[in-house]
């Protein structure tokens, strides 16, 4: 397949571009540094005229929750009117298969009667950016509905891997662990403990990503989960076990979010059905490779 990858800078751009070359595909991958600006209509259709893809994995767009509150706006027009624009580019030049990857912030405020979340679970979006979200859902929808573009929605639950930035928790808390190391600290700072989230590694996450471009239903949504959750502070301490030397967690309230969403546990029977997916890679796995991604860094002066 020819395969086109917004995005492909990121992290999980990154990881999904290495897959699919992997599977023999043949990849383009842009982002905002060396591609179009996903709000410049012009240059994204004249992208998809150039390039003409047979598919489309749009990972491009606003990733960091937090920021989302002081600068919702560009983080809703970059996902909201950002999608638009790839779509529309999508629909006028040879109309290719197209993954809009969101997220499963969309979910938002959940019951504890609505867990696990499935694809039917109404959306109660909390942030900016899961509102943003929610739009970029809706557009991708309503390209299938009304223009006939083969458009797979797919809701991501938290993922995690090799190459994530600090602005996320569990490479945040190892980079602290790596640096104790070094230093002969003990004492691991921590935000919030009490959320619960569903994480998959960013491996497993990207083969998702091409088993339903090959096997997923178009105009369908898809969970991409474990359908297994844990506190932030089970994940801490998980973290905290693979240090070298003992440490424990201290709560700093500079490190806690405004507004967090307390529990996200999808349901993944519904990829697992139409795919035959299921996550492969333990969690323990991924976090020693996370940690050892930052002792690396420290020994190479990064």
């Amino acid at each position: 397949m020819r395969a086109l990858v917004t995005g492909a800078a990121g992290f999980v751009g990154k990881h999904l571009c290495a897959h699919l070359l992997s599977e023999g595909d043949t990849v383009i991958g842009v982002d905002l540094a060396d591609g179009p600006d996903l709000l410049d209509p012009v240059a994204v259709t004249a992208l998809m005229a150039d390039i003409r893809p047979d598919v489309v994995y749009h990972l491009g767009g606003w990733s960091d929750v937090g920021a989302s509150w002081e600068f919702p706006l560009d983080a809703f027009r970059v996902n909201g009117e950002g999608t638009l624009n790839l779509l529309r580019a999508c629909i006028d030049n040879g109309a290719p298969r197209v993954l809009a990857v969101s997220s499963a912030d969309v979910y938002g405020r959940v019951t504890p009667e609505e867990l696990p979340i499935n694809e039917s679970t109404p959306f109660r979006p909390v942030t900016p950016y899961a509102a943003s979200k929610v739009a970029a859902d809706q557009l991708a929808l309503q390209a299938w509905l009304g223009h006939g573009l083969e458009t797979i929605r797919v809701r991501a639950f938290n993922h995690l891997g090799p190459g994530q930035t600090t602005r996320f928790v569990a490479p945040a808390i190892a980079q602290r662990i790596a640096l104790n190391e070094r230093d002969g600290l003990t004492a691991i700072p921590v935000g919030n403990l009490i959320p619960r989230r569903d994480l998959t590694d960013v491996r497993d996450v990207v083969r998702a990503y091409r088993l339903l471009m090959l096997k997923g239903v178009s105009g369908e949504a898809y969970n991409v989960c474990t359908g297994k959750d844990l506190t932030i502070g089970d994940l801490a301490e998980r973290l905290a076990a693979l240090a070298a030397l003992p440490m424990s967690l201290e709560t700093n309230p500079d490190l806690q979010r405004a507004v967090e969403t307390p529990v996200l546990r999808g349901d993944p029977s519904k990829i697992h059905a139409a795919t035959g997916w299921t996550p492969e890679i333990p969690l323990d796995t991924t976090l020693q490779d996370i940690l050892n991604e930052h002792r690396d860094a420290l020994v190479n002066g990064k």
